[in-house]
């Protein structure tokens, strides 16, 4: 059985009971990054020292560049009746992250799958911004670059006019986020912003204003936009 295993965003205090079990039980790990999953599962033990421990455990890398490469084996073993748990780095898998070509292929050749939930920083943000929940649209990463950027601003703010109340939601480096910002002011487009950085870690900081109140802020960690 495959298990779609979502993951705290920030802190491992969201750790629910049912996603520890899966990942706890699970023959086989599918993880973005084995070095976060690794913390995960330690961070699940801890937790709930109750729950049964595989330690018979394969924790396999697999990240977007190797879904393809990786999929038969993998069929293969759902094949064979093994319990594999996909996992992101951090939140839910498939939402910019790897799975979807594995999911769309196990529905493709009929095998069962299951979703465990649990936080995600899209629909984190979106509450956090105020703005309207009953419509947005992910858009995943901002394009690296600024023509692109800027092509894909344009085309928002033109949808923008038709749904006004509907949020738009991305994922940025905090390297690029000033270039992007800038793009806003390259356009005449003052909508309002919210960036959201570092969601349920420590450091938890949520802005808000148009890009200029925000072009010039030294952004660190996961940041996540929301046009409003």
């Amino acid at each position: 059985m495959l298990y779609i295993v979502s993951s705290p965003i920030g802190n491992l205090d969201d750790l629910s009971l049912r996603q520890a079990s899966t990942l706890l039980s699970s023959e086989i790990i599918l993880a973005e990054d084995t070095r976060s999953a690794k913390i995960l599962l330690d961070g699940a033990k801890a937790r709930f020292p109750q729950l049964t421990i595989n330690n018979q455990q394969l924790i396999i890398s697999y990240y977007k560049e190797r879904e393809f490469e990786k999929l038969p084996e993998i069929i293969d073993w759902l094949n064979e009746g093994k319990n594999i748990a996909l996992v992101s780095e951090s939140g839910t898998p498939l939402i910019s992250d790897p799975g979807y070509l594995l999911v769309k292929t196990v529905i493709k050749k009929g095998l069962p799958f299951v979703v465990i939930p649990g936080p995600s920083a899209v629909t984190t943000s979106l509450i956090y911004s105020g703005g309207n929940p009953q419509g947005f649209s992910f858009f995943g990463f901002f394009p690296k670059k600024v023509s692109e950027k800027n092509k894909l601003l344009s085309k928002l703010r033109s949808l923008k006019d038709i749904f006004p109340e509907m949020s738009f939601i991305f994922y940025e480096s905090p390297n690029r986020i000033n270039e992007t910002l800038q793009c806003f002011k390259t356009l005449k487009w003052e909508p309002e912003i919210v960036v959201c950085r570092e969601m349920t870690k420590k450091y938890e900081e949520i802005l808000r204003g148009q890009p200029d109140d925000l072009i010039d802020h030294k952004f660190k960690g996961e940041v996540t936009i929301l046009i409003k």
